[in-house]
């Protein structure tokens, strides 16, 4: 539609929490946002039924391609690059070449390649404050007990390249990793202007010192990663977000490799009262709606805000390159929700466990602090979610789908492996013995029970005072007890 046309109005349903059939489509709503949700463009559909021959779940077309790819390897990440990219590679043209990435960087804008660095730094700066130590807790004499940190080896970097290009991810998930200090990172992006053959996105690869970027993308890209296709050796872990497809792929290949958590398609609710500025509401959820697809929610308890955001939305849309995908996104995916008041409003957004939850409300902080699911909270009119997007610091990859209930975004600690470490005196050991004992032959394992009577047995047995019983703590601290655990 030309510039300056005249839009129809936006529909974009509306939820009454009064009314009687407000649960059923609160429901439906919850089933959208859920992992196994098809926030699935159009288009996306109709590729996968051409693909496939058949109209497949998402769920049913990733399990077929990531069996598909383990199965037969490199061969058949090239087989569904074609069919969904319209690419045709081969195993000499699937890896970026250093000269390629090199010149990208020499090419880039000083501008942008300074924005970068700066952006870079902040990131770093946060995610190294972020990192556990070692912990030690000794008892002299008795016992050392420790646990360890150490970086993952191999990790696989998910970055998307559809409908735009995200140099923002690469920052966003190879500066946490690098802050943790993995050493082999791999990085995906499909075949796309808006992927590997964007020179930004390589002078971006090049500046953090990636060396080894691939020209696949979707759930072949997560299987290639996951399983390995010479060339590709397999990794550890994989993160990053990517569409309804690639959120599948990592859940599918999940005990595989590990995995950052499920971000797929992108979503915000918007949490606002009267005191709410509906211009900014309006654009906070076009924002992400520009994803396409992506979920925008507002919910409210003061009903005069509704009107005036579709008004303000449809007036912004006119405005923006991208605004027709993000109608689209809008009216299929997106929703106002009228509730009876705040505790209704929490009720809800907890329930809905959002990727992004921006509160716009008179007091954010104490709204903010009644809400456990969420994978990251923006208060205030002067906090868009923009600004975690791309520079604020801590990473925007975060949980999609619901799981943001029992997950959270991905942080530089997520590259840490832990590992507990036990160091026993025979004094230490004759100390535990009777409990270890007593627990070992009640389970019925009595050759953990032995494990431990076989080196008693072979030790003289020492003149010891009889055990006390546990005094009172003085300060925090009981007599005798451990002491203070180091950092």
């Amino acid at each position: 539609m030309p510039k300056g046309a005249e839009r129809p109005p936006l529909k974009i349903k509306r939820i009454d929490c009064s009314a009687h059939h407000a649960n059923s489509q609160l429901a439906a709503l919850h089933k959208q946002f859920s992992s196994d949700g098809e926030v699935v463009s159009a288009r996306d559909k109709k590729l996968t039924q051409a693909v496939f021959g058949e109209a497949l779940s998402p769920a049913r077309s990733v399990e077929r391609i990531c069996n598909d790819v383990r199965d037969h390897g490199l061969a058949s990440v090239i087989k569904y690059t074609e069919a969904f990219d319209k690419v045709k590679l081969t195993p000499d043209t699937v890896r970026v070449t250093p000269e390629e990435l090199q010149a990208a960087f020499r090419k880039a804008d000083t501008a942008f390649i300074d924005a970068i660095r700066r952006i870079r730094d902040s990131i770093v700066e946060f995610q190294l404050g972020l990192l556990h130590g070692d912990a030690l807790l000794p008892v002299s004499g008795l016992y050392e007990l420790q646990l360890r940190y150490r970086p993952l080896r191999r990790i696989g970097v998910c970055v998307p390249g559809g409908q735009a290009a995200y140099p923002s991810t690469i920052l966003m998930t190879v500066c946490p990793a690098q802050a943790a200090g993995v050493k082999e990172i791999a990085v995906v992006m499909p075949p796309t202007p808006n992927g590997a053959y964007n020179a930004d996105m390589l002078a971006v690869c090049h500046l953090l010192g990636i060396k080894e970027v691939y020209r696949i993308g979707g759930a072949q890209a997560v299987a290639a990663l996951a399983f390995g296709a010479d060339p590709i050796p397999p990794v550890d872990m994989i993160v990053g977000p990517g569409n309804q497809f690639v959120a599948l792929a990592k859940k599918h290949v999940f005990g595989k490799v590990a995995i950052d958590c499920i971000a797929g398609p992108s979503e915000i609710i918007v949490v606002a009262d009267q005191g709410g500025r509906p211009n900014y509401i309006s654009s906070d959820l076009i924002a992400q709606a520009e994803h396409a697809p992506g979920a925008a929610i507002l919910i409210t308890w003061h009903a005069p805000l509704i009107d005036a955001v579709s008004d303000a939305i449809q007036h912004q849309l006119t405005d923006l390159s991208r605004g027709d995908l993000a109608r689209e996104s809008l009216e299929k995916f997106g929703a106002f929700i009228l509730c009876a008041d705040e505790d209704e409003a929490v009720e809800i957004t907890n329930n809905l466990a959002p990727e992004h939850l921006h509160v716009q409300t008179r007091d954010p902080e104490r709204f903010a602090d009644r809400i456990d699911n969420a994978g990251a909270i923006f208060l205030g009119a002067y906090t868009p979610v923009a600004l975690g997007d791309y520079a604020a610091g801590p990473s925007h990859v975060l949980p999609t789908g619901g799981t943001a209930r029992f997950t959270s975004g991905l942080s530089a600690n997520d590259f840490l492996r832990r590992t507990s470490v036990m160091s026993f005196t025979l004094n230490g050991l004759r100390d535990l013995q009777e409990d270890v004992l007593l627990l070992a032959n009640r389970e019925g394992l009595t050759g953990h029970a032995n494990s431990v009577s076989i080196r008693m047995r072979e030790q003289p047995t020492p003149i010891r005072p009889p055990k006390k019983t546990a005094e009172p703590k003085v300060d925090g601290k009981a007599d005798g007890k451990p002491d203070k655990a180091k950092r």
